[in-house]
């Protein structure tokens, strides 16, 4: 059977991610078939020319965001993808497959939208199944995760067995993500056992942390590093949530003599003595603090797994070891208020050498305890299509009396990004990629 596997990703704001999920499944796709990959980030060819050369029997199209999640600048992709299925369909006579994370978050509505055949939820091993009774003529009925057109979804349990992920330096993206930023990205474990009200991580991956041997991911970063990564990003929900497999990681990482730079996304929990240390000799530079907020009741009203001492003890240990350290935060939130926008204000100076990226309004998703609790305060209906932006706001305080305290607070200091300032800092590190540095680069925001 000839495939294309298209990424529809065109997000390249803070800066280009690598699309890792047509690895895993390319990967998976048994070798009889002929796999051809395209990336709408950086293809410079017109889909239909594709379509009308390869003559596809199947095109998978892969959806990794539904907007751009903020707020401030509201972009919702569906219109495009709209415009891509209809282009398939008056091209060639195919079959269209949807999956992805974007896709698994909301795949009825994504099917109905785009008028596919069929759609993968979760994760894309499943695709392989898919393509097996495709070729053997069998209605694919009854296959866990697989979704027909005009079916309810039924929400497959996690992937069951090993999620190797095949590296492939010569697909023809690969050096568009080489040049802007020089970063590649790598998984070290799939699943989130944390319970935080907003998160779709549970939904798509599982409750439960799964895996990959540290030896098999120091294998896949030393793969990456020879195809021409500069920097490694580590996707995973958060690379620390199990503190023995990440050193683990780290510690093999030095062994197999791994010697590029990386960084991922953390959570602010109590480390062990040394572990940003141990991290640091094994090549982290960058770590991402999902902290949401610098007031109590905010972290308990999101059901984060830590408090603000756990906040402040990891923010010092990862400074001690000479790390770049961010802290990701958002405001609006169930039972945010004046007193809770000015505490995590004031708090938020006592972390120095420090960027905040800052986010009005929490994205509303299904299968999430906010999703529960908008329906039940009325900010959201039951026939509310959510594959448009909506975003949560507290009633307890009006947006813009919140933004007007965080936009005095942090005004003229250049380690905050808030609002529009966001537009501004991406503009400042495309002009750092071009000039040929590497990694996210944040810490050109930092201020004392």
């Amino acid at each position: 059977m000839k495939i294309l596997l298209v990424s529809t990703n065109t997000l390249t704001d803070p800066y280009p991610t690598y699309p890792i999920g047509l690895d895993y499944v390319c990967r998976a796709i048994p070798a009889h078939h002929s796999v051809t990959v395209m990336d709408m980030n950086t293809s410079a060819s017109d889909i239909s020319q594709i379509l009308i050369s390869e003559k596809p029997d199947l095109v998978g199209l892969s959806i990794r965001n539904i907007d751009t999640t903020d707020a401030d600048h509201q972009k919702s992709f569906t219109d495009v993808m709209a415009q891509l299925a209809a282009a398939i369909r008056s091209t060639i006579k195919t079959t269209i497959v949807l999956g992805g994370s974007g896709f698994t978050i909301l795949p009825g509505e994504w099917m109905k939208l785009l008028d596919a055949d069929y759609g993968v939820i979760g994760e894309g091993e499943r695709f392989p199944l898919l393509l097996e009774h495709l070729e053997r003529n069998h209605d694919p009925v009854n296959i866990a995760g697989i979704i027909k057109r005009g079916e309810e979804p039924l929400y497959p349990p996690p992937w069951d067995k090993p999620f190797p992920r095949g590296t492939f330096p010569h697909h023809p993206y690969t050096s568009f993500y080489l040049k802007h930023g020089g970063m590649l990205n790598l998984q070290t474990k799939r699943g989130c056992p944390f319970h935080c009200i907003y998160c779709t991580y549970p939904h798509i991956e599982g409750k439960t942390f799964r895996f990959t041997e540290p030896d098999d991911v120091a294998e896949t970063a030393l793969s990456l590093e020879r195809a021409g990564a500069r920097y490694l990003y580590i996707t995973d929900s958060t690379f620390n949530g199990s503190y023995d497999h990440s050193l683990a990681v780290a510690e093999s990482f030095i062994k197999k003599g791994v010697s590029i730079p990386w960084g991922g996304f953390f959570t602010p929990t109590a480390p062990p003595p040394d572990y940003y240390k141990t991290l640091a000799r094994a090549g982290l530079r960058h770590v991402e603090f999902g902290t949401e907020s610098l007031a109590e009741a905010m972290l308990a009203s999101y059901q984060k797994p830590f408090d603000l001492t756990m906040v402040c003890k990891a923010h010092e240990k990862a400074a001690e070891a000479g790390l770049h350290v961010a802290h990701y935060l958002m405001a609006g939130g169930p039972g945010e208020c004046e007193a809770t926008i000015r505490e995590t204000m004031a708090n938020s100076f006592r972390l120095k050498k420090t960027v905040y990226f800052l986010f009005p309004g929490v994205r509303i998703y299904p299968h999430t305890p906010l999703f529960d609790l908008a329906l039940e305060e009325g900010q959201i209906t039951k026939d509310t299509n959510l594959l448009r932006p909506a975003f949560y706001w507290s009633s307890l305080i009006a947006r813009h009396e919140a933004m007007a305290i965080i936009e005095a607070k942090a005004q003229g200091k250049r380690n905050w990004s808030v609002g529009l300032r966001a537009e501004k800092t991406a503009k400042v590190l495309a002009r750092l990629y071009s000039r040929g540095h590497v990694g996210p680069l944040w810490e050109h925001l930092i201020m004392e």
